[in-house]
């Protein structure tokens, strides 16, 4: 549509212009592949290339952790809690290859997966929440689905951020969302139970959040 010999007849007419040619059918900078365009303007304006986030997904994330770990922890003792805990961590990894979600990290008796579907995200969490309940215990699990910023075999960002707010919020065997994940898996067969709208630490805005209430 655009032949280069245009660009270079209007570049060749501008005092300091730079004309740059780019790989690709793309002429529409707010869609991808759009980066590369950005850092040569980027670099064109400020002398230097601009540091733009190649790793962002669009991911859910899930974190859960146990109920009262640390009082239930002070009543079985140190050896049993350990048996207790490698029990917990042995479902909740089933579970995960189960539903095709991925273990990010964990930190005491919390998890942090991470999933390209929401509505398995969602069931995974639910799935996990029924299983540890043999061991005679409970989990709490918050979700959010957003950017998140890949680092490695870690993940961050504000996505992230929203997601362990949300956990932080959720009660015994809850399995608490977002308003942006529920209305990604409207038509699932979910079921939700509002829980009122909230303001999440460091998260501008507020944010209504769902309980799970049936498969």
């Amino acid at each position: 549509m655009t032949p280069p010999a245009w660009g270079k007849h209007i570049a060749n007419r501008i005092s300091g212009a730079k004309y740059v040619e780019l790989p690709g059918r793309n002429y529409l900078h707010i869609v991808e592949p759009w980066r590369q365009s950005f850092q040569e303007i980027a670099e064109f304006l400020t002398g230097h290339q601009a540091e733009v986030a190649e790793d962002r997904v669009l991911a859910t994330v899930l974190f859960t952790d146990i109920v009262d770990s640390t009082r239930r922890a002070a009543e079985i003792g140190d050896r049993d809690w350990h048996a207790l805990l490698d029990a917990h961590d042995a479902i909740v990894r089933a579970q995960l290859t189960r539903f095709r979600g991925r273990e990010v990290n964990t930190a005491g008796d919390g998890f942090l997966a991470m999933f390209d579907g929401p509505q398995r995200a969602i069931r995974c969490a639910m799935a996990i929440r029924d299983a540890v309940q043999t061991l005679g215990i409970q989990v709490r699990a918050g979700l959010h689905t957003g950017e998140c910023e890949v680092r490695g075999d870690d993940i961050g960002g504000i996505g992230v951020h929203i997601g362990a707010r949300v956990s932080a919020l959720a009660g015994p065997n809850d399995v608490l969302v977002s308003s942006t994940l529920r209305d990604l898996v409207i038509g699932s067969g979910l079921d939700f139970e509002e829980r009122g709208a909230h303001a999440l630490k460091g998260v501008p805005g507020e944010w209504h959040l769902f309980a799970v209430a049936s498969a």
